[in-house]
């Protein structure tokens, strides 16, 4: 029997780490029943557990503490026929905060994130505590259960902070490294549009998109990598060409 080996990839928790950590849209929802609502403001603690701004008026401030769960997009950096390339949901219980616990929590979020929106704290919105107690991840990889101690104990990737810049700098300026790329993919996907989907330290996803559909496809590092030297050596590797200065 022949083993299909499958290349390496960052564990569930480091991927559920990095899509909660790019503060992209997210949608409330109780567990019960109701409708779906978007937060003024949330942000997920390393912790797992999310500190959430409501406005002041929203139903859900009228209970001690309801059952919801905060589902998180991961969105594409260019445009795609799909646009979102995995999904976090995070259950728990979701409490309002006193004003001096509201207070400390906005300060803390302001120390890593500054927003303006947090401004609206006592001015018409109110901060609200999502004790996490469970997480599922799902993306390219599967389907994954997490716990957040699991989810507390990872990190979230290091080209985090610049990916989404990355991959639209390669697509709109260099359209002929991504056209390099494609001697990687499977032959019979080679005549779709291929796309940058995604960086991370084990390798450079593609989105290649067909008549019959989109398919992923990841292109494995030879080595797991931590800064932009090594990330520009890789690509180098990839493509087969030795001087690539302008991808800087």
């Amino acid at each position: 029997m022949t083993e299909t080996r499958h290349p390496p990839t960052p564990s569930p928790a480091e991927r559920a780490r990095t899509i909660a950590s790019r503060n992209s849209s997210g949608a409330l929802m109780p567990v019960a029943s109701g409708p779906r609502v978007v937060p003024e403001l949330h942000h997920v603690h390393p912790s797992g557990s999310v500190s959430i701004l409501l406005r002041e008026e929203h139903p859900l401030l009228g209970e001690d503490e309801v059952a919801v769960m905060l589902e998180l997009a991961d969105p594409a950096p260019v445009e795609l026929r799909e646009p979102v390339r995995g999904l976090l949901w995070i259950t728990g219980w979701l409490r309002p905060l006193s004003e001096a616990s509201a207070r400390a929590k906005a300060l803390r979020i302001a120390e890593t994130r500054p927003d303006p929106r947090l401004l609206g704290l006592g001015h018409g919105a109110r901060m609200c505590w999502l004790t996490a107690a469970s997480m599922v991840l799902a993306d390219a990889e599967g389907t994954h259960s997490l716990q957040p101690h699991v989810f507390s104990a990872a990190s979230p990737d290091p080209f985090l902070a610049y990916e989404a810049e990355w991959l639209r700098h390669l697509e709109t300026r260099h359209p002929d490294v991504v056209g390099q790329l494609t001697r990687h993919v499977p032959e019979e996907l080679r005549d779709g549009r291929i796309r940058p989907l995604g960086l991370d330290r084990f390798g450079l996803r593609l989105r290649v998109e067909t008549a019959t559909g989109d398919h992923d496809v990841r292109l494995a590092f030879s080595r797991p990598v931590r800064n932009p030297p090594q990330l520009a050596a890789e690509l180098r590797r990839l493509v087969g060409c030795p001087f690539l200065a302008g991808l800087r």
